[in-house]
């Protein structure tokens, strides 16, 4: 299976009006957005690698916006030599992550920060001319400030299963900025946004707490620059990034795992959050993702998860193995989603 069929291609109703019109080029993407998710990203780090080399050379400008694994391969495509930025992220993440049987938090903690290093290359950062970077986590607020432990964040869920508005009053989103202007300027929805320069006094921190998982992970305190507090997973809020995209004027390209966007971590349990449909800032976007019959055929019959972790245990090598794998099988998957963004064909596209 190397052809479209590896591939569940989606986009909004503008998206699809301009690959009918006009086809796609690197100088139509305006924005790339990466989901959270932990190690099924690494599924996405063979396209990233290609865009980073045949496609991101030819953009004038591009905003990068992730959370999670999706920050960490976000804020290796925005440095200067992106294709080693992404190689530290793959060696670390699938070699480095080697827990005991039954880690702490400030373990898991420290394993994650040591992660964010080697993306940033021992703390170094450099953004590239024309590129802006967003690293999106979460702080805790209102009732979930300064509380860590299952019934906090037990309390947090049922607040979500009502609304994310809810929500809302537990979390706040911190957007940590650097490189070119962003369109992430002002609060669109009650999780408000905290602009906080994303610079070499925090750059690892704030890395790390956009993948700190809570009970799994202790969170990433008082981050130098920004307002006091625990800061947590990015995903927990913006899980595979539903963002106000529409504000860009051109495309937005979205390499995804899942041909759907799930707005927050706690919402994949709620089936009426899942996928939402025709939802308006989503007009512009194109999501490009391995397809289900493509996954059958990896190691286990699904992406890398975390799961894995447990299933494995301290059976490092075979986890690794397994793991190296899945991202050799999706070098496929990149080249036929490379091939389609040369020749887009809009007829095996669905919409989003």
């Amino acid at each position: 299976m190397s052809g479209v069929e590896c591939l569940a291609l989606r986009a909004g109703a503008r998206a699809l009006a301009h690959l009918r019109a006009h086809g796609l080029s690197p100088a139509d993407v305006r924005a790339i957005p990466a989901a959270a998710g932990g190690p099924k990203g690494l599924a996405l780090v063979p396209l990233d690698i290609r865009l980073a080399r045949d496609w991101m050379p030819r953009m004038e400008r591009i905003e990068l916006a992730g959370a999670s694994i999706g920050a960490w391969r976000m804020a290796a495509l925005a440095q200067p030599e992106p294709v080693a930025a992404l190689g530290r992220l793959w060696r670390a993440y699938v070699h480095d992550q080697n827990y005991r049987k039954d880690p702490t938090p400030a373990e898991v903690a420290a394993t994650i920060l040591a992660v964010a290093a080697q993306v940033l290359d021992g703390g170094r950062l450099d953004i590239r001319d024309g590129v802006s970077l967003d690293v999106l986590a979460a702080r805790a607020r209102g009732p979930l400030a300064g509380r860590r432990g299952r019934g906090a964040f037990a309390r947090a869920a049922a607040a979500n299963a009502v609304s994310r508005r809810r929500l809302a009053r537990h979390l706040g989103r911190v957007a940590f900025h650097a490189g070119a202007r962003s369109t992430l300027v002002d609060a669109h929805d009650a999780f408000g946004l905290e602009r906080v320069p994303f610079d070499a006094r925090n750059a690892e921190a704030a890395l790390a707490a956009s993948g700190s998982i809570p009970i799994v992970c202790d969170p990433v305190s008082d981050i130098a620059g920004a307002p006091p507090g625990d800061y947590w997973d990015g995903g927990l809020i913006d899980y595979h990034l539903l963002l106000p995209h529409a504000r860009h004027d051109g495309i937005v390209l979205y390499p995804h795992f899942v041909p759907h966007l799930t707005p927050g971590w706690l919402d994949k349990f709620l089936p009426w959050r899942r996928a939402p449909h025709g939802h308006p800032w989503l007009d512009n976007v194109v999501v490009i993702a391995p397809s289900p019959s493509f996954i059958e055929r990896l190691p286990g019959g699904k992406l890398p998860d975390r799961s894995d972790f447990y299933r494995y245990g301290t059976d490092h090598p075979a986890r690794i193995h397994a793991w190296e794998r899945a991202i050799a099988e999706c070098e496929r998957f990149a080249d036929a989603a490379m091939r389609w963004l040369e020749r887009p064909d809009p007829s095996v596209v669905g919409r989003l």
